[in-house]
């Protein structure tokens, strides 16, 4: 699969929510939680996918960014 190029302010088209993926950042990657369970609707825990949630996975999340490893690797995210 070919990395995707993410522009910062195309993230949020991609919330999880009407039928569009989500996807979420961490560190200028993007993931796709589309598919995990825990992020139905594009929600997880009070994160949203089409943002950027380095900071909650970094400093606030119980396990780290260790789960990324569970889910598709997109692309990367750029500034505009």
């Amino acid at each position: 699969m070919t990395e995707k190029i993410i522009k910062k302010s195309e993230l949020s088209k991609y919330n999880g929510k009407n039928g569009n993926p989500g996807y979420v950042a961490v560190d200028g990657k993007v993931y796709d939680v589309t598919n995990c369970p825990a992020w139905k609707n594009g929600e997880h825990h009070g994160n949203y996918a089409g943002t950027d949630i380095t900071y909650a996975l970094m400093h606030e999340a119980p396990h780290g960014p260790k789960v990324l490893s569970k889910v598709p690797l997109v692309g990367k995210l750029v500034d505009d």
